[in-house]
Parts: structure tokens; sequence; C-alpha cells
């Protein structure tokens, strides 16, 4: 079932000259408000959090504002630029998130998560994912989870959670209690609305639909629908004169599988020719789904390098056709490549001359696209074992460092060290016996110690802090990695407690 994401900015004109600025640097750390014209009055129409906890106030003369803060920062209201930098955020969404994604008024965005919450490992971790990632630019955001558009867009804007997710079937529930201002009716409407005494959506959906619609015409019912979810209201995709796009409509509805396998292979052939002629190689692809009720459904093919093969294309987006519901039938579809780069083609030497590299991209784009996260470890720089690696795309360039190959390296680092109790004679020598998870080992071979320092450049804590690894085997021949923290003399060097860091295979 496709579910709706609606991310709300209240603080976005100000959030959005802190980050860029009005001539392109951010502006002084002081209070800051944007001022909007009408005629020769000046009023406040937005404020940060530090002007208004100084009591300013939407609706404020420009004047009253000045006088109440010293040092505030004033800036023109420009909703032209407001609305740039929506739609620049909203394809930015587009190629990270989903393949629906819609600029949704002039605070919001709306996103359609079908065919894209598992790549980002289900609903909880995608909308919090985007709050966090926002909130990490300096972008205040609330975001809601839902059935339909019209209940994220109300609990986004009404509620103070800084994201929700409203299970699957509990829409009714969850925005019964709602103002009715979250409705997006004009002003006015909800103005008469509550001068009859109708204050939340309960109250409106429970009133007889004639007198309302007699009354406030059939917009009311009309948002009402939308809301619950019986009047479809599809989200139209924005895109780039950038984005690269095919489309095939259909006189007549198709629904089988193998028609609408059909027509994705042409549309990938006519994709991939366009991406030719402009020298580009797709690295994401979404194919939409126009049905004749007026909804959309999408499938999301990501690829790990630039591609512009039309069977490779084909395979991963025909491989998740079984994901469509054609309802009462699907009149378009539409191949988009939301993310494209520029693809040079490289011209291959004789197996004779140049070896040849097996290349295993198709298979981590078939992984990948069945929502598997696949990575790779890298050695890093850093003398702290659980510091000196990461994980980095599969297909990503070497770095060029490597481990110390001066001492052996265990197959399996536990994901944090385990204390052990063991038995051993301080300063230097290796454990005699040690007892790990409830079982107790004799040592019977030991190598070391290798001394390790700590990141004294990081963190003060470490200026003084040692540990001191040491390879053992048991009777049973299993080989362990462990380390004391201390030198085995100083206690400022450590706590002299030991602990298992890894594993041999």
């Amino acid at each position: 079932m496709a579910r709706v994401v609606s991310l709300y900015f209240p603080r976005w004109p100000t959030d959005r000259i802190r980050r860029a600025g009005a001539d392109g640097t951010p502006p002084p750390d002081k209070p800051m408000v944007v001022i909007s014209r009408s005629g020769s009055r000046r009023t406040v129409c937005a404020a940060d959090d530090a002007a208004r906890k100084l009591g300013l106030r939407i609706g404020m003369p420009a004047s009253k504002a000045q006088a109440l803060v010293a040092d505030l920062a004033m800036y023109d209201a420009d909703p032209v630029g407001d609305l740039a930098a929506l739609d620049k955020m909203a394809l930015w969404m587009l190629r990270q998130y989903s393949p629906v994604v819609a600029v949704d008024g002039t605070d919001g965005i709306v996103i359609d998560t079908e065919g894209a919450d598992h790549l980002q490992g289900g609903e909880e971790l995608m909308v919090s994912g985007m709050v966090n990632r926002l909130r990490g630019v300096g972008v205040v955001t609330r975001a809601a989870v839902a059935d339909t558009w019209g209940a994220a867009h109300a609990i986004a804007r009404c509620t103070s959670a800084e994201w929700t997710v409203v299970p699957v079937s509990e829409t009714t529930k969850a925005v019964l209690g709602l103002p009715i201002v979250c409705l997006r009716l004009a002003p006015e409407t909800v103005n008469s609305l509550r001068v009859l005494g109708i204050e939340t959506v309960g109250q409106l959906s429970a009133m007889p639909r004639a007198p309302l619609t007699l009354r406030f015409g059939p917009e009311v019912g009309r948002r009402l629908d939308q809301l619950f979810g019986r009047a479809a209201e599809p989200i139209e995709p924005i895109r780039s004169p950038e984005i690269v796009e095919v489309h095939r409509p259909f006189a007549e509805p198709i629904g089988a599988a193998e028609t609408i396998a059909k027509y994705v292979g042409r549309l990938v052939g006519q994709l991939c020719s366009e991406l030719e002629t402009r020298g580009l190689g797709v690295r994401r692809c979404d194919l939409i789904v126009h049905r004749v009720d007026n909804t959309i459904q999408a499938i999301r093919a990501g690829l790990a390098k630039p591609v512009r093969d039309d069977k490779r294309l084909t395979r991963l987006l025909t491989d998740r056709i079984e994901k469509i519901d054609p309802g009462f039938g699907i009149e378009k579809l539409s191949l988009v490549a939301t993310w494209a780069e520029p693809l040079v083609e490289r011209q291959q030497s004789s197996s004779l001359i140049e070896e040849t590299v097996v290349d295993v991209t198709p298979l981590v784009d078939i992984l990948g696209n069945r929502g598997h996260r696949i990575y790779r470890m890298t050695p890093v720089a850093g003398d702290v074992p659980e510091r000196s690696f990461q994980r980095i795309g599969p297909m990503s360039e070497e770095k060029g460092v490597d481990w110390p190959s001066n001492w052996p390296r265990p197959s399996r680092l536990l994901a944090r060290p385990e204390e052990i109790e063991v038995l051993a004679v301080l300063p230097d020598s290796p454990p005699r016996t040690m007892t790990w998870r409830g079982k107790r080992r004799r040592i019977v071979r030991g190598d070391g110690p290798e001394r390790v320092f700590g990141e004294w450049w990081l963190r003060d804590a470490e200026f003084h802090a040692v540990r001191d690894y040491y390879v053992v085997e048991d009777d049973s021949g299993e080989r362990f990695w462990v380390y004391r923290a201390g030198d085995g003399v100083d206690t400022t060097t450590g706590s002299h407690r030991w602990f298992i860091h890894g594993i041999f295979g």
C-alpha cells in the first residue's frame, strides 16, 4: 500500500537564510526576522527561535520589533527565493529517497514512499533519517507518515512531535481531534466554520454533507474525502530540465505482467538512446505507473555505477513487476533517469594484453534493489583498532591505505571489546588462562605485546592511555586477540583490566 510522507518546515524563510544568506553568505549570529511589505506597512512574517524567545511575533510591525531588539537582523521577504530553495531540496529528495516527490505549498514537501521505503530500512528509519539529516544542515523539520497526503499534511503541521508514523489503516483515529485549519481550506471558510462552533475534524466530518456543500461549496467535502482516502489525490512529481524522461501512453489500458514487461523494455531502449545523445549513464531510474483511477505507483532501480546497458536496466525493472498492482488498468508508463552521471566509453584491449577483471556491479545492483545493504570495509588512518576501518560503498575506489602488516590482525573484530578474567604475570607476559562468556580456557601459546597508544589528538583522556595486545591460542586450537588496558605498571595508562577484541578464523 502506498504511504505518504509530509515534511513541514515551520521556520523555512529564516532557515533558508541561515543556510545560504540573502547575498550568498551566512548572516550574523543574531536574532533574525523576515519582513513583508504591504504598501507602506512592514510586518514580521517569519522569526527564528532566538527572536521568538525575545517576544517577537508574526504580524508584529517591523518598527516595533526593531525597537524591542536592538541588534535584530532583518531581511526582506523573498517568496521566489524561498520557493526556488524548496524546489532544490525536493529535487535532492527525489534522488535520495523516492521516485515521487513534490513541493507542498510554500513550506513543505510531500513524498510518496511507494517502491522506496524498503531501501531505507522501513518507514521509521526513512523519516527519522530525513529529519536528522535536515537538522544537521540547520533546517527545522516536522514529518509525518500516513495513508493519505491530506492526513500526513495535517499531522505534520498540527502536532509537536518531530516525526510521527501513523500505523496503516489508523488514519481516521489520528486526525479526528485535529483542528480544521489543517484541512487546507481557505481562511474565510475556516473562520465561518468556527463561527458555527466547528473546531475539529471530527466535528466537521460528523455534519451532514448536503448543508455543508450548500453553504460552503464542494471544497469542504473534497478535502474531507482526500483526508480519509475516499478521494484520490495524486502527487505530481517534481521535474527539472536536466532530468531525462520518456513516456508511453496507451489508448487502451494494459494490466498483464507480460505486456508491462514488453513496454518497459521499449522505454528502457528509448531512455538509453536519449542518455547516449547527452553522454550520460543512469545511476538511479524510476518507473512511474499511472493507473486509470488517477493513482500512481513507482518502482525504483539503483545502480552502483553509471550504466547505459538496456538489457541490464530492463532486468532490474522487470524483476519487480510483480509489485505493480494494475487495478482497473494502466494508462501510461513513464521512465525517469532521476540520477544520471557522465559516462565515458572505454575501449577494451585484448585479453592477451590486458588482464580481464570480473565486473561484479550487476550482482551488486540486483542485491541492492532487493533491499540488502551492501558495503565493504576499508582501512583508514587510525592507531586504535576500532577506528582503523570504515564502511564504504561496494564499488568505491581504494584509498591507498592498508592495515599494518608487521602484526597479525583477526578476521573478526568484535563490535566492542568484552571484558575477560585472566591469570597473567605482569607486566609483559601473555595470559596463562582466560575466562570468556563463562568458559575457562587454558592458554598454550601467546605472542606479544603489541603496544597501541591512545589518540591523544582526538581525546584528552587518551593522552596517557595505552593497550598491550596479545595473540593467544588455547588448548583447543582457537586463537584470540586480547589486550590489557594499561602498561601493567602505571595505573594512569589504564585500568589493567583485560579484554578480548577479536577472533582469528
